[in-house]
Parts: C-alpha cells; structure tokens; sequence
C-alpha cells in the first residue's frame, strides 16, 4: 500500500472536474461543469534507507518526514573502490 511508513500519510480521495464553454469575461455564455471523475491523490512517497529501532531497513517516507527531519537516514555504505584502495 502506498503510505508513509513513519506518519501514515496515505492516498486522498478528490474529484477531477472537466470544464467546457468559453468564459464570461471573454464574451462567452460561461464555463459548464460537464462531468465529475473521482481520482485519488498520492503522496510523493520516496524510498529511503532509514535507521530505524537500531536497525536498516528501506522503507517509504512521504517528503514532508524527510524534510521535517522526522527520519534518520542511514551512513552511506564505503564503496568498493574504497575498500580495495
């Protein structure tokens, strides 16, 4: 499911109007609501390496959480260019 693992935020329910007719102010009858579609909104959800009860695992965190400063991203592991050097 797509949800943020530390806040919980999740997929929003919402409607998409589709608009026809020219507007008013441009010497029209007006715009018409011609029909309602239902979408969801998603969080933009990232998946990071966070530190999480001492451990690392790769979970997915909404960007609010990540800038907030709500999650502790895990060190970067040493490359192996480095560990042959």
């Amino acid at each position: 499911m797509k949800q943020c693992a530390v806040c919980g935020k999740r997929w929003v329910m919402g409607r998409s109007f589709t608009h026809r007719g020219m507007l008013k102010k441009k010497s029209g009858v007006g715009r018409r609501t011609v029909r309602v579609n239902l979408r969801r909104f998603l969080p933009n959800l990232q998946q990071v390496t966070i530190v999480r009860n001492g451990t690392v695992a790769r979970v997915k965190v909404c960007t609010s959480c990540l800038r907030s400063g709500r999650v502790q991203k895990a060190p970067a592991r040493p490359s192996r260019r480095s560990l042959a050097a």
